[in-house]
């Protein structure tokens, strides 16, 4: 029987900084028309907070995702993170979110194709639960570019905001969810957009710090060509792929990167403004997560209903583009959840806090107390330290319950 791939939750997550263009002119040599002509762009949320980053906004869309669901963290099979600001080179930023989200029994791992990289990780979702691989995939784009951000580069630090948005999606029998799409990529055009340092090609030294390699580095005319032109080729190729027509599409949802981008796309795509979702005035470009974030925009005006099929498309650094039709299965408006439903989505997430805290300590008190014995081939022989071998056998183990692991001799 064949498997479709639905999207059946969603959730986004914002800083709680809106930084404006006016606020911007303090900063650079700029203003607040230059910016609305040229890109589309009021404001964009920015992650001041250091408690704030591409992990925390990540968590927090997902458990959104989740509650929409109503699915627990633990039935999610993989998670995947699409992401250009990373917490980390390693550990993956999805393996962070993982252990947040408690997902005991989930996969995880980042994916990178910069602003493209919610279509091409939703595509990967659609694959893994065609192939009878999963039955939950948490697809997630997330950014922090504004610590990528050259602050006296008006042609950069206008454009980009931070925030993340999720989709949870299922296997189903009911036709209808992910029905085609398109990837691609031209590596030639890949040093348009670009972080020169900070891998392994230019690792951090003074010199790259210094001479400012690892801001972000665009060439706005070459990425705007490439954009205008592939936008619209892009989506065309995806909704033949569904079988339809543009007729047959209610709702275009384009990566928010400028707003001429996306005049342009709507102008060769035939498509009116109200079949198009724009929302870049208040987020500003937010790479990834621009897409999954327009959805929930969408969703919460009323502009997405059952049945309905939507256009995603988008492109990037690398350089990348992607494109989806997914038809909309879920009835909209949603029912109420129940303060008692609510309530366990809370607390299961606050008991993956204190799992996450509880394994951690344990990790570093293993190492302590049992580890430097296991180096000198001395297996503790002490009922302290079997009983934290066995209950880190049982943490790692990612099940609360069952069946106890063996008894050491």
């Amino acid at each position: 029987m064949r498997r479709y791939a639905q999207i059946i939750g969603w959730g986004r997550s914002l800083p709680n900084h809106i930084l404006t263009n006016d606020d911007l002119e303090r900063i650079v040599d700029t203003s607040d028309e230059w910016i609305r002509t040229r890109t589309g762009i009021r404001q964009r949320h920015i992650a001041t907070d250091p408690r704030e980053t591409t992990a925390t906004l990540a968590i927090k869309a997902a458990q959104e995702a989740l509650r929409v669901a109503d699915v627990p963290a633990s039935k999610v099979d993989m998670v995947i993170v699409s992401t250009s600001s990373p917490e980390h080179i390693f550990p993956s930023t999805a393996s962070l979110v993982q252990d947040g989200l408690g997902a005991v029994h989930a996969g995880a791992f980042d994916l990178s194709a910069a602003c493209s990289g919610f279509v091409y990780a939703l595509s990967v979702a659609h694959g893994l639960i065609a192939g009878g691989l999963a039955e939950y995939v948490l697809v997630i784009g997330s950014e922090t570019l504004s610590r990528f951000v050259d602050w006296s580069d008006r042609s950069t630090c206008v454009l980009f905001g931070d925030g993340a948005g999720a989709v949870l999606v299922a296997a189903s029998e009911v036709p209808g969810g992910v029905l085609s799409s398109v990837l691609g990529s031209d590596g030639s055009g890949g040093d348009l957009l670009i972080i020169p340092a900070g891998g392994s090609k230019l690792p951090a030294s003074l010199e790259t710090v210094a001479s400012g390699q690892h801001y972000v580095k665009m060439d706005g005319r070459g990425v705007f060509r490439f954009a205008t032109r592939i936008m619209a080729s892009a989506a065309q190729e995806a909704v033949e792929r569904a079988g339809l027509s543009m007729d047959d599409i209610e709702l275009l949802i384009p990566h928010q990167a400028n707003r001429r981008i996306i005049e342009s796309a709507m102008k060769q795509l035939g498509l009116a403004e109200d079949r198009v979702l724009i929302d870049l005035d208040r987020y500003g470009n937010t790479s990834t997560a621009s897409i999954p974030i327009a959805l929930c925009d969408a969703i919460e005006e009323g502009r997405v209903k059952q049945h309905d099929h939507l256009l995603m498309v988008g492109f990037g650094g690398g350089l990348t583009w992607a494109a989806a039709v997914v038809e909309w299965s879920v009835p909209l408006p949603l029912p109420s959840t129940s303060w008692w439903r609510i309530a366990q989505h809370s607390g299961a997430f606050h008991m993956a806090q204190v799992r996450s805290f509880g394994r951690r300590a344990l990790r570093r008190l293993y190492n302590v107390t049992v580890g430097e014995q296991e180096d000198d081939n001395q297996p503790s022989r002490t009922v302290f330290g079997r009983g934290l071998r066995r209950l880190r056998s049982r943490l790692s183990s990612g099940r609360s319950s069952g069946q106890q692991p063996p008894k050491e001799p």
